[in-house]
């Protein structure tokens, strides 16, 4: 794996543009992973996921412990491991322990052993050794390491009790590691601790690792907590190697991760939203161009999506977006989506995520472009307002 920074925006700030050359792809930065249930989207299937945008989809996120109840680490490593598996040969693997779906982090029932995980199957203590045991069966290209992954409101001492534990179980994995970490990106923690932040960046930083995993967000801390959290911790990292941080899914989220550096963002939010019936529509073709066909002004969404199980679009038969190719909008209407909705048809949620994964990643597409062009600073300030603007009119 390589990754080269090309472009930083200019007065001080802290957005970038990269390069990450890893399994002969070369994938440009920021970039979206995209969430997985035992390695593949939860609705789009294997067939499908070759009509997304290229090569932004090739970046997948799976997570270990889903694999613990089957199939066995065993018959995976028998196939050659989890892109064989999948039929997914050249698709890009990131894994990383837990996840906001199927397996989020228990800080309580977490000890000196090993980091406890809430599972459809139970909650579960992984070992550093039970960990490495599938990561070593499924191969992934990167992985990220075992971590104690805490929420805000824990105390400092629990903080410095992550910390050190984090950090333990890194060396252990590393040591286990038939690669001696060529592969990893170790995990910064340290709940809402700036100064265990910056801590445990610092020391991550001396092991021999490919990269960094921003964990323990989105797990109670507000917003403004979260700006301090992530400039503490980048600023305390090499910037030759990439940065991904967990749990930041919102657009306006995305775009103050990418403003203090961060280069790719594991987000459930386009899960979320299909979930929910939500499609995506905010304007992803020029910086403030309004929304085509209304969307803007409708009152069923909050200018960045629109419910479809809305009774007004039941006798809509305009695209979900004019502009975009995916092939939802490009072979069904409103008016049908809004019907498989509300008979409760799966399909619906197929066509959802194949839009709305669709939708964002060229929104992360448009973000690489403003940065290139030194526009980022505007784009996000004018997506912002533009957003605040919309639910101030919503309340009033």
């Amino acid at each position: 794996m390589r990754f080269a920074v090309t472009k930083v925006c200019g007065g001080g700030a802290k957005a970038r543009a990269g390069m990450l050359q890893i399994a002969g792809s070369n994938i440009e930065t920021p970039a979206l992973l995209l969430s997985t249930r035992k390695g593949l989207p939860a609705f789009v299937s294997r067939d499908l996921l070759a009509s997304l945008p290229l090569p932004d989809s090739l970046l997948l996120h799976v997570c270990p412990t889903h694999f613990m109840e089957g199939p066995p680490s065993k018959t995976i490593s028998n196939v050659g491991g989890l892109h064989h598996m999948l039929g997914l040969p050249d698709h890009i693997l990131i894994a990383a322990a837990g996840d906001s779906i199927e397996s989020l982090p228990t800080s309580e029932a977490s000890n000196k052993f090993g980091a406890s995980f809430e599972t459809p199957a139970g909650r579960r203590l992984v070992k550093p050794s039970d960990y490495m045991e599938l990561i070593s069966c499924m191969k992934p290209n990167l992985w990220a390491s075992l971590a104690d992954e805490v929420p805000a409101w824990v105390t400092e001492k629990r903080n410095k009790v992550s910390v050190e534990r984090t950090l333990r179980w890194l060396d252990a994995c590393i040591a286990l590691d038939e690669d001696s970490g060529a592969n990893t990106l170790g995990v910064v923690v340290g709940g809402s601790s700036i100064e265990q932040r910056k801590l445990c960046a610092t020391e991550v930083s001396k092991r021999n690792v490919s990269g960094f995993w921003i964990g323990g967000l989105g797990l109670g801390d507000s917003p403004e907590e979260r700006c301090s959290i992530l400039n503490a911790a980048v600023g305390c990292l090499p910037p030759e190697k990439p940065r991904v941080v967990s749990r930041l899914g919102l657009p306006e989220e995305v775009l103050e991760g990418v403003a203090s550096g961060i280069d790719l963002f594991d987000s459930t939010y386009i899960y979320q939203l299909t979930m929910g019936g939500f499609a995506l529509i905010f304007p992803i073709d020029m910086v403030g161009k309004e929304m085509q066909n209304g969307s803007l002004n409708n009152s069923d969404g909050d200018f960045t999506k629109i419910n479809l199980r809305a009774t007004t679009y039941r006798k809509d038969t305009s695209r979900i977006v004019d502009s975009c190719s995916c092939f939802t909008c490009q072979n069904h209407t409103r008016a049908y989506l809004n019907h498989l909705l509300n008979v409760h048809e799966m399909l619906a949620q197929i066509l959802l995520e194949i839009h709305n994964t669709h939708h964002y990643l060229c929104f992360f597409r448009l973000i690489r472009d403003t940065i290139k062009t030194g526009q980022f600073d505007r784009f996000r300030q004018q997506f912002v307002q533009d957003r605040r603007a919309y639910l101030a009119a919503a309340v009033i």
